[in-house]
C-alpha cells in the first residue's frame, strides 16, 4: 500500500517548522548554550580545578631580586640591644631585628622606602606581624625613611621591635621578595603608584645575634 502524499510530507513540514524556529533564535543563545554544556563537560572531568601556584624562585642571602620597581638585595638579619639613629622605639623587654638590603630605584622618580607602594611592600619578614615599632634607615647617613632616587643604590636597614626571646641566634628568619604592578590613576582615581604585591621569591637568612652591638661594647671596654 503505497504511502499518500500528505503522510510523505509530514516529517518535512516538521523539519521546515524546527528550522523557522531556530531562525528566529538569536545566534548567541546557541553560543551561550554551547559554553554552558563545554563548562560542564570541564568541569566534571576536573578540567575547572584551581591550577597549583607556581613555586617560588629560592634565593640565597646576597642574590639580587630584580623586579620593574626596584632590584634588592638582601644581605643579613641580625638581632641588637638597640640602633639608635634609626628612630625605632624599644620597650622595656624589647631588641631590635634589623634586616640590611641593597636597593636600587629601577622607576623613572623617585621611590619611598616605606609603605604600601615602597620598597617596603616588596618584601615582607615572618615573625615581625606584632612589632610595636618598625622604622628604616639609610647606612651611609642615617636618614629615617628615605626616598630613592632612580638609579641611585642605597644601603638600607629595615628594623622591628620584638620581644627579646622572639629570636635568637642561628635562628631561620624567611623573607618573601615580591613583585608590584605600576597603577596609574584615571578621571576618579588620580596618581601613579606601585601596588598588589604578588610573592615571586622566598629566602632563608640565619639571624645573628651581636649583644649591645660593636660600639656599645668599644665604649663599655673604655
Amino acid at each position: 500500500m503505497s504511502e499518500s502524499p500528505d503522510a510523505a510530507r509530514a516529517p518535512k513540514r516538521r523539519f521546515e517548522w524546527l528550522r523557522a524556529a531556530s531562525d528566529r533564535v538569536p545566534t548567541a543563545w546557541f553560543a551561550g548554550i554551547a559554553t554552558a554544556l563545554f563548562l560542564v563537560a570541564t568541569a566534571a572531568f576536573g578540567g575547572l580545578a584551581t591550577a597549583a601556584p607556581a613555586e617560588l624562585v629560592r634565593l640565597e642571602a646576597g642574590e639580587e631580586h630584580v623586579t620593574a620597581q626596584r632590584s634588592l638585595t638582601v644581605q643579613r638579619a641580625v638581632l641588637i640591644d638597640e640602633l639608635p639613629g634609626t628612630g625605632l622605639t624599644l620597650e622595656d623587654g624589647q631588641r631590635v631585628l634589623a634586616v640590611v638590603v641593597d636597593v636600587e630605584n629601577a622607576w623613572d622618580r623617585p621611590l619611598p622606602s616605606t609603605g604600601d607602594s615602597g620598597v617596603e611592600a616588596s618584601f615582607s619578614v615572618e615573625g615581625v606581624e606584632s612589632a610595636t615599632s618598625r622604622s628604616v634607615a639609610r647606612i651611609d647617613d642615617v636618614t629615617i625613611a628615605p626616598a630613592l632616587q632612580p638609579g641611585v643604590p642605597a644601603e638600607l636597614v629595615y628594623v622591628w621591635a620584638v620581644d627579646a626571646g622572639a629570636f635568637a641566634a642561628e635562628d631561620e628568619l624567611v623573607v618573601t621578595l615580591n613583585e608590584l604592578s605600576l597603577y596609574t590613576g584615571s578621571v576618579v582615581m588620580s596618581g601613579t603608584n606601585w601596588t598588589d604585591p604578588v610573592p615571586d621569591a622566598r629566602m632563608t637568612l640565619v639571624v645573628e645575634d651581636v649583644g649591645a652591638g660593636a660600639d656599645q661594647e668599644t665604649d663599655g671596654d673604655g
